[in-house]
């Protein structure tokens, strides 16, 4: 059987079928901290086409939550109460979280991206129908690139930083051969 077969990913060490009682879970959301919520709301929302869907402020803690995804816009409801329920039932969120005053803090450095050491959290992936045209619309809106599509052993895939350094990966469904495929070429040794 090829490596990553479905009968061999529940054979890996500490792999099992989901239990019952997960019936209904579902993956809602990643948070990063951000610097500047002007910066970052541009970037995700003009940049990378995300709709801001929500946005809570916290005002005793000095903090705001703004949930963005690639819902409609007018897919939004009006009243904040439901808009809230609405968003915490989306798959997939990407909550920016802002600590007031970092914005204008001089002695502020940012927040580590996880990508140097000592590493960690390391990207989001967005899905975009062409990497090589969403990669010629980033690099003439001035977003850094990490890696472009034709760099590196991964070809077409790039990644590109968002204005907190937090690494974004670009690809398409059709790379999964590519991704299998070396994979298998760079498979680690049987634990």
């Amino acid at each position: 059987m090829a490596s990553g077969g479905r009968a061999e990913l529940h054979a890996l060490p500490g792999v099992s079928a989901p239990p019952a009682e997960t019936k209904g879970f579902f993956f809602q959301q990643t948070m990063v901290r951000v610097k500047d919520p002007k910066a970052s709301l541009d970037f995700y929302t003009r940049v990378l086409g995300m709709t801001l869907l929500c946005k809570l402020d916290f005002a005793d803690m000095k903090f705001s939550l703004y949930f963005l995804g690639y819902q409609k816009p007018e897919d939004v409801p009006e009243d904040p109460v439901e808009r809230a329920k609405w968003m915490f039932g989306l798959p997939a969120c990407l909550e920016l979280t802002h600590n007031w005053g970092t914005e204008s803090d001089p002695d502020f450095k940012g927040y580590h991206n996880g990508n140097s050491d000592p590493r960690g959290y390391g990207h989001i992936g967005l899905v975009v129908p062409s990497v090589a045209d969403a990669c010629k619309r980033f690099e003439e809106l001035g977003v850094e690139f990490v890696k472009r599509p034709d760099e590196g052993k991964m070809r077409n895939i790039a990644f590109v930083k968002d204005p907190d350094g937090y690494w974004i990966e670009i690809l398409t469904p059709d790379n999964s051969k590519m991704f299998v495929d070396w994979g298998q070429e760079q498979q680690a040794p049987a634990s």
